[in-house]
C-alpha cells in the first residue's frame, strides 16, 4: 500500500467542477466545507467512496488555492508520520517548500516537484482521524510515508 490518498484541482468554480466531473464520470462529492487559512477564505471538498480521493479547493488570488487563470491539477497527496521531517526530507532533495501550513497550525506542506510541474503535499498523520471523521466517515486508517531516519 502507498501513502498516497488524492490530487486535488484548484478551480475557480467549485459547484461548477463537481458538475463536470458528476456528468463526465460519474463522480460522487461529500458536501462542500468552507473554511479560512491565515487571511484567505477558501471551499473544499472531496469525491466520497474512499482513496484515492479527488479534492477541489476554491481560493481567493493571492492564496495558495489560487485559480484566477484557470483551473489547474495543483497536487498529489500523501500522508507522513512527520510533516517537518518529510518537508526537511524533500527539500534536501531538491523540492522547496512551496506553502506550508504549520505556522497556521495545519500540519501540511506544499513542495514544488519539478518532475510532475506540480506540488506535492504532505499531511502530518495526525490528522488522519479528524480527515475521516469528515470525509469518509468509517473508513480505514491509511498507510503514511515512515520519516523515521532509516524508516
Amino acid at each position: 500500500m502507498t501513502a498516497f490518498y488524492h490530487v486535488c484541482f484548484v478551480v475557480p468554480d467549485l459547484d461548477q467542477a463537481m458538475r463536470d466531473l458528476r456528468r463526465a464520470a460519474g463522480v460522487e462529492w461529500s458536501d462542500p466545507v468552507s473554511d479560512r487559512l491565515g487571511v484567505w477564505d477558501y471551499r473544499i471538498v472531496f469525491t466520497t467512496g474512499g482513496p484515492p480521493f479527488i479534492e477541489l479547493i476554491e481560493g481567493p488570488p493571492g492564496s495558495p488555492w489560487d485559480a484566477s487563470r484557470g483551473a489547474r491539477f495543483d497536487h498529489i497527496g500523501f500522508w507522513t508520520s512527520d510533516v517537518r521531517q518529510g518537508s526537511q526530507r524533500l527539500e534536501e532533495a531538491g523540492m522547496p517548500v512551496d506553502f506550508s501550513g504549520c505556522p497556521y497550525g495545519r500540519p501540511f506542506a506544499y513542495h514544488h516537484m519539478d518532475g510532475i510541474g506540480a506540488r506535492i503535499e504532505l499531511v502530518d498523520v495526525t490528522r488522519q482521524a479528524a480527515f475521516l471523521n469528515g470525509w469518509h466517515p468509517g473508513g480505514e486508517p491509511m498507510p503514511a510515508i515512515d520519516e523515521t531516519p532509516g524508516g
